[in-house]
């Protein structure tokens, strides 16, 4: 089938000077800096921002993985009437970057061709000093994932320190963290107003640095159940040198991503003080309806075509929906909860099926859509059943220890969705690819049956992380016991739809609380059950994750109690190693720790031997071939430096006694 004409040129955002002109404007009221390739889909924060604001009548213009090394693609641009967006992209730029032993990445699937290189490490701040070089006085907004999850004082990875917010790496003058619809589009309307950026101050959803002088303004945002009052964070110095004031602060920062009782909350850097506002209130259905119905062409700027190259992320989820956003799982090393927020948010049936029905009218659309989900595909329209109980509650995870009662599990809504979106003419097969919240499909036969007969492609991801009930219980997941209950219950689904059909899980190797006794549990429990797991996931601590507070301090921020981590290269490579027993290269690190466990009854020909007594030939010549080559230095990133923020201290201090107070009364 020959492949369909693309987009026009003018059905996209304009992306340069000429594409401008063609529009009839002679200025952009705000220009969005990406990290990201420009695709204009509803998965590419860019596209979705940019369009809201266009609906609402502002003129925007979008700088894809702009050339950094000057300040001269901005200046193409032109002067913005109201601001700067900058963004790193969909991800931490640093993440996009790295793995987790710290080695440079070989694609990146936000980029064109999946190249690498067309984007800067720690590039919202290096994209924030452009616009400033460019265009002196024109506000500049630093949102998106880095700089949303680096809002406050935060443990970097791939410095082994922790930083100062992004507002004092970048300079910018505000910071909308979350998703930002609502607080982008009241920052544009102030603006276009004639408001000052420090007429913005009052906003949910933003964050600032007061200057040295400045006082704390006395704004309150207790139009829900929030009381008004303002928490104080242990200051940047502090965290930085005791991991006690550290784990002290992550443990506040969570207790306040309710948006409907969150409190604003201040830390020091230096001389200055940052203040984060409480987060933006969730949208609504109509509002969701309203932002996934704009007129997005689902594919990449026209250049990219003409320069013979694609978008590996775009190829993913072309021909995906998303019906939902927002998590109330609150797993220990997830962000989702951060910067989407605890509160599902759901579009409406109708709305998800007119997208259905418009891809399917489309130029060379196969019949299959690829996923039907979002952060979790069965949390559809799943909120708390008393709202006056959700405006007050604290609680990081509905779901752990155990499902609240008050959660509304339904499935329902989801079978209703499901069933619907595969009688649309012209849909010959919707997947559902995003995860699946076992916990809560477990006791669901009608949805699992739905499920295995029609939307799974004869294997079905799933994410257990781990089988250690120790583990499990540092991650906010389910138990052993709840995974095996899944396992029975999809097994008997499928049996029922007469397919035969498989899980593959996903694990998690050395986080924060694992050690080798409990990989060699999961170990055993992949070979009992015939998993061999291809794609594993070590542990990386992204920015203030709760289980990123334990990796750094050694602490569970919610208890204080110590918490043992793999931070050594030679500990991690072991972990790994277990999770995949089964690779002939691993034979040599999986006997020596089986060795050192105690654990030789795992080592030999028996059916339940995880390694054979010798080793294989290919473990022979890996072994060989790791000898001959000299191993490079993991990379080390440059401190932070700024004029207002002290070093940290080279030892703890453990001074958190105020800090302990004041959690005891804010509890």
């Amino acid at each position: 089938m020959a492949r369909p004409a693309p987009a026009p040129l003018s059905a996209f955002l304009p992306t340069s000077a000429e594409e401008m002109r063609a529009c009839g404007w002679d200025q952009p009221d705000v220009v969005f800096v990406s990290g990201d390739a420009y695709v204009d889909h509803a998965s590419f924060a860019a596209a979705i921002l940019g369009r809201w604001l266009e609906h609402h009548g502002f003129r925007v213009a979008i700088l894809a993985q702009p050339d950094w090394r000057s300040a001269e693609p901005w200046r193409a641009l032109g002067r913005p009437r109201l601001c700067y967006a900058v963004s790193a992209g969909n991800m931490d730029s640093m993440i996009n970057h790295y793995t987790a032993n710290r080695k440079r990445r070989n694609a990146d699937a936000y980029s064109p061709g999946g190249r690498i290189g067309l984007r800067p490490d720690r590039a919202t701040a290096v994209y924030a000093q452009r616009c400033r070089e460019a265009f002196r006085g024109v506000p500049v907004l630093t949102g998106g994932v880095e700089a949303s999850l680096r809002r406050v004082a935060h443990y970097d990875y791939w410095s082994d320190r922790v930083w100062p917010s992004n507002l004092v790496t970048s300079k910018a003058d505000l910071l909308p963290h979350g998703m930002g619809e609502r607080t982008l589009l009241a920052i544009a309307g102030r603006l276009d107003a004639g408001a000052s950026v420090a007429d913005l101050r009052d906003l949910r959803g933003v964050a600032y640095l007061l200057g040295r002088s400045e006082a704390l303004p006395e704004h309150r945002f207790d139009d829900e159940a929030g009381d008004g009052r303002t928490v104080v964070l242990p200051s940047f110095e502090e965290v930085s040198g005791d991991p006690r004031a550290f784990a002290l602060a992550t443990r506040v920062v969570h207790a306040e991503t309710n948006p409907r009782n969150a409190r604003r909350l201040t830390q020091r850097h230096g001389d200055r003080t940052l203040v984060v506002n409480p987060p933006a209130l969730p949208l609504s259905e109509a509002e969701m309806d309203a932002v996934h119905g704009l007129p997005y062409t689902r594919e990449p700027h026209p250049r990219y075509a003409a320069e013979g190259e694609t978008i590996p992320a775009w190829q993913t989820i072309r021909d995906s929906v998303q019906i939902m956003r927002g998590c109330f799982g609150g797993c220990t090393f997830c962000s989702i909860t951060l910067h989407q927020g605890r509160t599902v948010q759901s579009r409406s049936r109708a709305s998800v099926l007119d997208e259905i029905r418009a891809m399917a009218r489309r130029p060379g659309f196969s019949g299959h859509v690829s996923d039907l989900g979002g952060p979790t595909a069965n949390m559809y329209q799943m909120r708390c059943s008393r709202p006056e109980v959700e405006a007050v509650c604290r609680r990081l995870s509905c779901v752990h220890p155990k499902i609240c009662k008050l959660l509304d599990t339904s499935h329902a809504p989801t079978v209703a969705l499901m069933r619907e979106s595969r009688a649309v003419p012209g849909v010959k097969k919707v997947h559902v690819a995003s995860g699946i919240r076992m916990d809560l499909a477990q006791d669901e036969p009608k949805y699992l049956d739905e499920l295995a007969r029609h939307h799974v492609g004869g294997h079905l991801k799933v994410a257990p992380e781990h089988v250690s009930d120790r583990v499990l219980a540092r991650m906010k997941k389910p138990g052993r016991a709840s995974f095996e209950r899944f396992i029975e219950a999809f097994e008997r689904s499928s049996r029922r739809a007469g397919r035969e059909q498989y899980l593959v899980p996903y694990f998690i190797a050395s986080h924060p609380g694992c050690n080798v006794g409990d990989m060699i549990e999961l170990a055993v429990f992949l070979k009992q059950r015939g998993y061999r797991p291809r794609q594993v996931q070590d542990f990386i601590p992204a920015p203030m994750d709760i289980a990123t507070c334990m990796y750094w301090t050694g602490l569970d921020p919610e208890t204080l109690e110590p918490v043992e981590t793999a931070r050594r290269l030679r500990d991690r490579t072991v972990q790994r190693a277990l999770l995949q027993f089964f690779a002939p290269e691993n034979w040599f690190v999986v006997r020596r720790a089986l060795v050192e466990a105690g654990r030789e009854d795992l080592i030999g020909e028996g059916r339940d031997c995880l390694i054979p007594a010798r080793p294989p030939r290919a473990a022979r010549e890996a072994r060989r071939r790791a000898g001959a080559e000299r191993p490079a230095p993991p990379a080390r990133m440059p401190p932070a430096t700024n004029s207002t923020v002290s070093s940290p201290a080279a030892s703890p201090t453990h001074s958190c006694q105020a800090v302990t107070g004041l959690l005891a009364k804010i509890a």
